[in-house]
């Protein structure tokens, strides 16, 4: 954000006044849409820092007067401390008729602060390093223990616009009003819960300049839906692909099942699970739209070596293979696992005890002749890489970027807030999943709707992502419906249709177009 300021005012001219103007004026029509028909005689306090946000929230305050609300400023320095194009908006907010009030004792802010409709958070910005100290922190604490609705500029205070736990007090937000692009830390846990409803207001910089060099994204529902155009009405089932699942083991049928049905749900033409022979009964009477095909097995009852010649038969006449839910964690199944990650020919899902296999072999992927898609939790991503759960999620975001670079893969890494890394060093943050899917199967599923999207011919990335965003936000649909603490896979499953059907519509191609 830094950069891009710089790079407005020297390279496309545009006055950081006339950038600060624009942050302020956008901030305040928001809050005005916020507080709706309550804006006439809202009593609005702002409290301000010093920098660039104090002079965002003098911007703040001399707009929502103008449109009927009570603005009241409470300086947390003083005038003397404020320079730049925030000592001239404050000028200019005096002229307007407005007096701010000095705070050197943050009790005093008490009563204010109580008596306020809403708070506006214009304390600290994208700027800052280190805890907030002094008077800034007591404010900060003040405003928290106000129990009034709280709208951040830019960033909550005492919040890393990077990333990160705030290293001191931070603002907890109602709503976060981010200028011209979301940062890491509102997007990211613990940012994302101490921010709120997240919008962001344009400042006059051109799109297209604020994208220059970003290599971080959040995913949206625009992003998905371009990859599900409706369907045209010649399609058949060889339109849409056809899976092949290899999953399961004795005990572990179920995952099988579950990633089978989530195939199916997730728009592919045709699914066949391949599963050990001793196995296949069980998984045919679970799954009534799929096909299943024996494999031979070991004596625990998981794919033996010998399975491999027939999945690699099995692979040729597919489009797309999701490999490891249930598998086990068999030496002779693991040996498996690692050969046909090295030598499958086709798109490949890679989950769970195929993860497991992996550690210590991730030179394999690199060799890979079709695209791998790889779905760890923090705990498998640790082992494949030979570190600490701890290490993983120290920075998610470069530990994803890092893995997909290095190895050649698409991976997501997955938890609260999914970490989507992609081989060309982009990376995407899904905004859609909830805590009860914190349940047995759920993952299952996740790679029965990435297989399925990978057989129906999108890209590794864009099925990557497709999947993790649609798995979330079925998640998020079927939390609505049972809650957080019952919500269990099949849940998910059943919600999908649901997730798909509210994407927005992609253009497609006429109805009679084969």
């Amino acid at each position: 954000m830094r950069r891009l300021d710089r790079r407005a005012v020297a390279e496309l001219g545009i006055p950081g006044a006339v950038l600060m103007e624009n942050a302020g004026r956008g901030a305040a029509e928001a809050i005005v849409a916020y507080l709706g028909r309550a804006r006439k005689g809202a009593r609005v306090v702002i409290v301000c820092g010093k920098g660039g946000n104090g002079g965002d929230g003098f911007v703040v305050a001399r707009w929502l007067a103008r449109r009927g609300a009570r603005p009241r400023v409470l300086l947390a320095v003083s005038p003397d401390e404020i320079t730049g194009d925030a000592a001239r908006k404050l000028d200019a907010l005096r002229r307007s008729g407005a007096r701010p009030v000095i705070v050197e004792d943050d009790a005093v802010a008490t009563p204010a602060l109580a008596r306020a409709d809403l708070v506006v958070d214009a304390l600290l910005g994208t700027g800052t390093r280190g805890a907030p100290a002094g008077l800034i922190a007591r404010m900060i604490e003040r405003i928290n223990a106000s129990g009034r609705p709280v709208v951040a500029l830019d960033v909550p205070s005492g919040l890393p616009a990077d990333g990160g736990s705030p290293p001191g007090p931070a603002i907890r937000a109602t709503m976060t009003l981010t200028f011209a692009g979301l940062k890491r830390g509102l997007v990211e846990e613990p940012g994302a819960d101490l921010a709120g409803r997240v919008q962001v207001v344009p400042i006059g910089i051109p799109q297209a300049e604020a994208l220059r060099g970003v290599t971080t994204f959040v995913l949206e529902a625009s992003d998905v839906a371009r990859h599900f155009p409706s369907r045209p009405r010649r399609a058949h089932k060889g339109t849409y692909g056809h899976l092949l699942i290899v999953a399961g083991s004795l005990g572990k049928t179920g995952a099988a099942a579950l990633a089978a049905r989530a195939a199916m749900r997730s728009g592919a033409g045709l699914v066949t699970v391949a599963t050990p022979a001793s196995q296949q009964p069980v998984v045919a009477g679970l799954t009534l739209e799929a096909m299943t095909e024996p494999l031979p097995e070991t004596a625990a009852r998981t794919i033996g070596g010998k399975a491999r010649e027939v999945v690699v038969e099995l692979a040729a006449a597919r489009d797309a293979v999701a490999l490891g839910p249930g598998l086990g964690l068999d030496p002779e199944t693991q040996e498996v696992v690692r050969v046909l990650a090295r030598d499958l020919a086709k798109p490949l899902a890679l989950d769970a005890d195929a993860l497991t296999a992996l550690a210590g072999h991730l030179d394999l992927l690199r060799s890979a002749p079709a695209p791998r898609c790889l779905t760890p939790h923090p705990g498998e991503m640790a082992r494949m890489l030979g570190v600490s759960v701890a290490d993983v999620q120290r920075d998610r975001v470069a530990c994803a970027r890092e893995f997909a670079t290095t190895w050649g893969a698409h991976v997501v890494l997955k938890g609260a807030g999914s970490i989507i890394g992609s081989p060309d060093g982009s990376v995407w943050l899904n905004p859609t999943g909830n805590a009860g899917m914190a349940s047995g199967g759920t993952g299952d599923v996740l790679t029965g709707i990435l297989g399925a999207l990978l057989a129906r011919g999108l890209p590794p990335g864009a099925a990557l992502g497709a999947a993790v965003y649609l798995h979330g936000r079925a998640g998020d649909i079927a939390r609505a419906r049972v809650g957080e603490e019952s919500l269990i896979a099949g849940d998910v499953i059943a919600a999908l249709p649901e997730a798909f059907a509210e994407l927005p519509r992609a253009p497609g191609r006429d109805a009679g177009d084969a």
